[in-house]
This record gives C-alpha cells, sequence and structure tokens, in this order.
C-alpha cells in the first residue's frame, strides 16, 4: 500500500522547528544562527531561513555580534521582549497586587489597590492591571492575558469564581465582567494552584513531574501536580485539604451549605490554620501578631521553641500522610508564610511523622519561591498561554 501523503508537512516542520528555536533563544539566548542549527539540528541554510523568517515576524532581533573565527563577526538574536505581554494577579481579602511581563517573562511595571472598603471588585482589579502595564511602558493593546490567582473555587469548566472564603464581593459573572472591562482574554486561576505553578517553574519542584504543595498561612491549601499537569478536581475544589477530615478535629456535618454563608471551618483547618498556630504557640508562650510571627519566634529560640515546631509538625503530617498514601509522590514543598517562618526544621518534622505513621516516604521541602508566588505563578500561566498563541502562529 503506498504511503500517505500528510497535507501541510512541511509547515509543521516549519511551525516545530520555529518553536523550539524561539524556546532556545529563551532558554539560552542570545544565540548565532550557527549556534542555533547546531542546538536544533537543523542545516545552515535552514536555520538561516528561520532565523529570517523570525525576525521578518518581529519575533527575534539582532542584540549585537560575537566575535571569533575567521571572516566576520556572526549576529547575535534573541526573542523581542515587547513582542506581547502578559499580566499576573495576586488577589487577596485586602490588596490586589499585578504584575506585566514582557514574553521573555522579565517583570517590568508592578502596582497594588487596596481591595479594604471598596464594593467594586472590577474596578480595583481594572487600576491595578491597567497601571502595572503603564509602568511597564505599554498599553493594553499588547496584553495577551491576564490571570488571576484568586482564593477559592475556580470552576473548570466556566472558569468562574463558584465560592471564594476570604471574597465575598467576588461571584459568577465577574469573570465576563472583568473581560469586557480590560478587552482582552483573563482567566481566574486558585491562588494555591498558582503558587505550584511558580514552584515547578522556578522553586523547589523544577523538573519534578509529581509533587505536591501543601500551603500553611492564613488558611491551608492543596496543590496536586500529577504527569505534570494541575490536578482541579471536577469542581475545582481537589486542594481544599481544610475540609479534610482528620483526627483531633470537630468533623462539621453540611459543610458546603454552611460554607457558603461563612459559618463553617473544616477540620484540617481547625487544626491547622492561623488561629491553631497561634494556639500552639501560646501554649508554649510565644505569641505574636500573625501565626508566622509565632512561627519564626519559635525557631529562633532554639530548643525553647522545638515543642511548637514539634507539635505543628504532626498536625501538619495528618494533612500531608493523607494526601500522600492516595497519590504517592515523591515531593511535598510546603509553601505559604508559616511554612516559610519554620523553614527546613519545620519540613524535617513533618517529613519525620509523615514516614512514621504512613507507608510512604515523600521528601519534604519548603518552598523555593521566595516571594509573592500566586504572583509569579499567575504570570507563568499566562505566558505559557502566550506563547503557545504566539510561538504557535510563527508560520501563518
Amino acid at each position: 500500500m503506498a504511503a500517505t501523503r500528510l497535507p501541510g508537512t512541511p509547515r509543521l516542520l516549519r511551525a516545530l522547528n520555529d518553536r523550539a528555536a524561539l524556546e532556545l533563544l529563551l532558554s539560552r539566548g542570545p544565540l548565532t544562527r550557527a549556534q542555533l542549527g547546531e542546538m536544533t539540528g537543523l542545516s545552515k541554510v535552514t536555520a538561516s531561513q528561520l532565523v529570517e523568517r523570525l525576525e521578518q515576524r518581529g519575533l527575534v532581533r539582532r542584540v549585537g555580534e560575537q566575535a571569533g573565527g575567521r571572516g566576520p563577526n556572526a549576529q547575535l538574536y534573541a526573542v523581542t521582549p515587547g513582542s506581547a505581554h502578559v499580566i499576573g494577579v495576586d488577589v487577596g481579602p485586602d490588596r490586589v497586587v499585578a504584575a506585566c511581563a514582557d514574553i521573555t517573562g522579565t517583570i517590568l511595571g508592578r502596582n497594588e489597590q487596596s481591595t479594604k472598603d471598596t464594593d467594586d471588585p472590577v474596578g480595583v482589579v481594572h487600576n491595578a492591571v491597567v497601571q502595572a502595564a503603564t509602568e511597564a511602558g505599554t498599553d493594553m493593546g499588547s496584553v495577551r492575558r491576564v490571570v488571576l490567582g484568586t482564593p477559592g473555587l475556580v470552576d473548570p469548566q466556566s472558569g468562574e469564581i463558584s465560592f471564594a472564603w476570604d471574597l465575598p464581593r467576588w461571584h459568577r459573572g465577574l469573570l465576563d465582567d472583568l473581560r469586557r472591562d480590560l478587552h482582552t482574554p483573563v482567566v481566574f486561576g486558585n491562588d494555591v494552584n498558582m503558587a505550584a505553578v511558580a514552584e515547578s517553574s522556578t522553586g523547589a519542584a523544577t523538573g519534578v513531574r509529581d509533587f505536591v504543595l501543601i500551603w500553611v498561612g492564613r488558611g491551608v491549601g492543596l496543590a496536586s501536580v500529577i504527569d505534570g499537569r494541575l490536578h482541579q478536581g471536577s469542581t475545582g475544589a481537589a486542594g481544599e485539604i481544610g475540609y479534610l477530615p482528620v483526627p483531633g478535629a470537630e468533623v462539621p456535618r453540611h459543610s458546603s451549605k454552611r460554607a457558603a454563608k461563612g459559618g463553617v471551618r473544616g477540620a484540617f483547618q481547625s487544626l491547622a490554620g492561623a488561629e491553631a498556630v497561634k494556639a500552639i504557640g501560646k501554649k508554649y508562650g510565644f505569641r505574636g501578631a500573625e501565626a508566622a510571627d509565632v512561627i519564626r519566634d519559635a525557631v529562633a529560640a532554639g530548643e525553647a521553641g522545638d515543642p511548637v515546631l514539634d507539635e505543628l509538625a504532626g498536625r501538619l503530617a495528618l494533612g500531608v500522610a493523607a494526601t500522600c498514601v492516595v497519590l504517592d509522590p515523591p515531593l511535598v514543598v510546603l509553601a505559604g508564610e508559616v511554612s516559610q517562618a519554620g523553614g527546613p526544621a519545620l519540613a524535617e518534622r513533618v517529613e519525620q511523622e509523615v514516614a512514621a505513621i504512613t507507608l510512604v516516604h515523600p521528601k519534604v521541602v519548603i518552598t523555593g519561591v521566595e516571594s509573592d508566588p500566586v504572583l509569579h505563578g499567575a504570570l507563568w500561566t499566562a505566558l505559557d498561554a502566550v506563547r503557545d498563541e504566539v510561538f504557535g502562529s510563527t508560520t501563518a
């Protein structure tokens, strides 16, 4: 039987080669045509045609010369930073922080707006986003996507926020309102999931395809990355570990109905959330305005603070163990302000306790993203989508 000729194959190959070259320029650039050819396995002629094609589309530009060898210096090429922009937004109960980055991921502008004393979430986000773009030296016409990391449930089907404990003014229909207001694609993402994206991109889980992130701060949360992909669940509730039934805490009934009215805290939340952490500290003589302050003081106190870390680790291990016996990940990342305050001393205790009470022995580490994990995760999520759009259309 004669082989069937696939229509459009040369076009597909050009697109694949272009994308490979652009990814190399982002990660290894600036590069010469010869270097791109060597790294992609393309001939000199094909590599030159590729660079010319990308240069014509404004996706790469000449940024200098490389001296050496006989003959004229070779031109160096890099991705054109301003070929597209994205904005990531970290939404919290007290503030909205927006950052604008170019397509290389370089953050150029940042803006913060208070969410206190306002009934207009669209207006707050609008101001933060537009001012971040302005500070970046661009405008919304160049912004290809806005991703907001927000507490609560994000419906995987509609993309809407279906429930946000800390944001009572955020509601269904807000997504369409923001899209109309900003005139650009807008996406919601759960804040802990966004933190996991940041961890996978630049933190402790870089290069790890299976891991879980446990967030310990004002609340407790979970993000699961399975084979390199976030697992959200059918309704977006995967990771609402605060409602996990655990020993040592009352298990509330009819949680979904009562939670919608703000009238219930889950069992694990009551055992390991911020208020519980402060109560643990108080029992051993450590007090602070915030839960992270209590843990930070306990770590600084050395042996005197060990009972605080021991008790907190024992409680956290219940949630970590329950997660790990189901998913069996090789890595657990502890994130959030309380986890960061506890540092390696807390991570080591959790790892030992999980191994003591289960059959699995995951490595437990502290986050490698030192600041703004939700914001950076939102930016990376936006960048991944926009690079697919821009780089994937190089042969159009």
